[in-house]
């Protein structure tokens, strides 16, 4: 390629130009150079996205698998399959160690997204020693295909991962991405039995939650009057819905970063971002599409109908999906920088299901959850930070995740740092805490409004008013207009999918861009970093991108007016059927009397042993109670404990989970009779009580001295342990 500057300026030497006049030139050049590189990259983009169209099953997986299932040959056949993931070179896998579940997002995106990178949600399952399982799809759902049949297959799934690892120390731990979590809920609902920890990143289980001001596009159904729109849609589409669609719906919500931030920082940095830009354009850009069946259940039944939470979606064999039922811990992580599941639809279920903490034990759940101050909802799967903190405690501590007694905590990461006490009992760079919290906690984040849910409420009746007129009054001529052809004509018109066909190598110019690039890597010339017209490039940049937020946060804040203005009216609510005098307009559910009955028989025979147990029992009993003062469940507490039970061959993990229930049971419902109980628990053999205490000392003071509560907890337990000491001394003389 010829030099610019000697075609354009022949004659002119370079210290004859101005010094001005150079650095317009310069910039000239490589504004024209970086242009070219920058319309290269996109067709890349728009080739990478054919050639992951062609394959059966594409994915961004950076692991190696090897298919184990595929649910297209069930019986009721899904578009999903299970694969086991290798362990890149170097990291040892224990076949001891639970297996580690993670299923993706099928929200519009491809899959891959759970171990897109080596720091990843796999990544870190797999470093922390767990074999590794990841459930996928193909781009088209099987014909017919609902919710249930997928439900069915990932339950198949994990029967067939606990087959494959009947040794494991615990049931998989289950990890459900965004639209996959509520996804994952709903089957270990079904099939509790199935699930070890199910941890739940950035997944919207409450749909209406949210903060006036902060969360608009939970208003985007009720403005569009409900979900007619996804029915025309699915017709338009002859029968199955766009996944480009939903993507468009997530940039929808940015429109600096889609209309200008994501391409002008590729434009400005091309020499460096094309393989980043591109890497991940292969999954944002990778649509997939789902059976009309399946997009109008998700939108009518969760994101209009908000049922989840409320144990209002029945399956079709006539069974209730009540979150109630699981019995394995649940690990919420949501960021208050997210914008698709803030916080308050991450967390809502909880106040939404329990009205008082004694009914979260009730129940024998474990519910965790843990916020980041910032990432956004793309961070919390792809994120190397995330991956190296948040992901990497939940693998390293899935154990004592598991066995934590019932009730409400919330996951505190600190810095291990070098005056911390005890840091070989500490895994990676955290330290993770598990204080318990209150339900009061969590309305101080979700900020439940009675007022709130009336508005919904109206929305989801107007939805069905006027998602019955389209189905009688429309549909029909809809459907009977479209058909494959005109169905895929749409698809391409489709502004996700025009611009991947003007950039790609079926476009005829294309092919010259091609060239020319190649010729501009070869004679590259990079504006200096102190060219002035740099800085005014990034004026001009910010300019537009604050006009941009201006743009979007003047309709945010007019589509939140104009939905107030209409789903608060009285007399709206009042035609679609919602009473005034109704404090709220959804059912909460109530305890059956099958489940009191059951609470009921449960507390009658924990009372009833009470002293019964031996020296394993007292000696958890004793943590139990420490723990019970302390600011919450250490990891080196229970790193110690592990090592004490490895050292003396003990109790496998399912055993010890359920012992440490039944003890904290027992101090929960009558303390003073279960510490009496201590002495007569205890070994006549003074040596091993000896050796008992010297642990439970050990356990209590890895997280470093105990002082308060703690201490005088300890004190207490040492006096226990000296009675039963007393007691054995005057049972020998009686027996002399």
């Amino acid at each position: 390629m010829t030099d610019p500057s000697q075609s354009r300026f022949p004659f002119a030497s370079q210290q004859a130009i101005p010094a001005l006049g150079q650095q317009v030139l310069d910039y000239w050049i490589d504004g024209w150079q970086r242009t070219i590189l920058f319309w290269d990259v996109l067709r890349q983009r728009s080739n990478l996205y054919y050639a992951q169209k062609e394959k059966a099953v594409p994915n961004v997986l950076s692991f190696d698998a090897e298919l184990v299932l595929d649910a297209r040959t069930f019986e009721r056949p899904a578009n999903y399959l299970l694969v086991r993931v290798k362990p890149p070179e170097g990291v040892v896998i224990d076949p001891k160690k639970r297996p580690f579940v993670v299923v993706d997002p099928r929200a519009g995106h491809g899959p891959g997204i759970g171990g897109f990178k080596a720091d990843s949600e796999l990544g870190m399952a797999m470093r922390a020693g767990h074999p590794s399982y990841f459930v996928g799809f193909t781009p088209d759902p099987m014909p017919g295909q609902t919710i249930e049949d997928i439900m069915r297959a990932e339950a198949v799934f994990l029967e067939k991962v606990i087959e494959l690892h009947p040794d494991a120390d615990g049931k998989p731990c289950v990890i459900g991405n965004c639209q996959a979590g509520w996804a994952v809920m709903m089957v270990a609902a079904t099939r509790p039995e199935l699930f070890g920890p199910v941890i739940i990143p950035g997944s919207p289980l409450s749909y209406w939650a949210g903060v006036e001001g902060e969360n608009p596009m939970r208003y985007t159904g009720g403005l569009a009057g409900g979900s007619w729109l996804t029915a025309l849609t699915s017709d338009l589409g002859n029968g199955k819905f766009d996944g480009g669609n939903l993507v468009a719906n997530f940039e929808n919500l940015n429109p600096a970063n889609t209309l200008w931030t994501k391409n002008y920082d590729l434009w400005r940095q091309v020499d460096t971002e094309g393989s980043r830009f591109l890497e991940f354009e292969k999954w944002w850009g990778g649509h997939v599409n789902l059976n009309a069946e399946e997009m109008q259940w998700i939108v009518d039944q969760l994101f209009v109908g908000n049922k989840l939470a409320t144990a209002e979606i029945v399956t079709g064999d006539g069974e209730r999906i009540d979150l109630r039922n699981i019995r394995s811990p649940i690990i919420c992580f949501c960021s208050k920088g997210d914008n698709i599941t803030p916080p308050q639809q991450a967390l809502g279920w909880i106040v939404d299901l329990y009205g008082k903490d004694d009914d979260i034990r009730a129940c024998g759940q474990t519910i965790v959850y843990a916020i980041h101050e910032s990432v956004g909802h793309l961070g919390i799967f792809v994120g190397g930070g995330i991956a190296r903190k948040e992901h990497q405690e939940f693998a390293s501590n899935i154990d004592l995740i598991d066995v934590l007694p019932p009730g409400l905590y919330e996951a505190v990461m600190t810095p291990k740092t070098g005056d911390v006490a005890n840091p070989e009992l500490v895994t990676g760079d955290w330290i993770v805490r598990f204080e318990p919290r209150t339900l009061d906690d969590v309305r101080a984040i979700v900020h439940p409004d009675p007022e709130n849910e009336r508005r919904f409420a109206a929305v989801q009746r107007v939805s069905e008013i006027n998602l019955g007129l389209y189905r009688t009054l429309f549909q029909p001529f809809v459907q009977a207009s479209i058909n494959e052809q005109t169905s895929e004509w749409l698809h391409q018109l489709n502004a996700a999918e025009l611009p991947i066909e003007l950039f790609s190598d079926r476009n005829p110019l294309m092919r010259q861009v091609a060239r020319l690039a190649e010729q501009v890597r070869e004679q590259r010339r990079p504006v200096s970093p102190d060219n002035p017209l740099l800085q005014w490039q990034a004026m001009l940049s910010d300019g537009i991108i604050a006009a941009l937020d201006g743009y979007r946060d003047l309709r945010d804040g007019t589509m939140e007016q104009i939905f107030l203005a209409i789903y608060s009216s009285p007399l709206l609510q009042a035609l679609v059927g919602l009473r005034s005098s109704d404090e709220t307009p959804r059912p909460r559910p109530g305890m059956e009397p099958e489940r009191i009955a059951f609470i009921e028989r449960r507390i009658a025979e924990l009372k009833a042993r009470v002293a019964v147990g031996g020296a394993r029992e007292a000696a958890i009993r004793s943590l139990v109670y420490i723990g019970m003062a302390g600011p919450g469940v250490d990891e080196r507490a229970f790193n110690e404990l592990r090592s004490i039970r490895a050292g003396q061959g003990g109790l496998t993990l399912e055993e010890f989970k359920r012992i440490l229930r039944e003890q904290f049971f027992s101090l929960l419902l009558d303390r003073d009779a279960a510490l009496a109980a201590i002495p007569k628990m205890l070994p006549a053999d003074p040596v091993v009580r000896t050796a008992m205490l010297d642990a439970i000392r050990r356990t209590v003071e890895s997280v470093g001295a105990a002082t308060g509560d703690r201490a005088e907890r300890l004190a207490r337990v040492e006096e226990l342990f000296a009675a039963a000491e007393s007691g054995a001394a005057g049972s020998g003389k009686a027996g002399a």
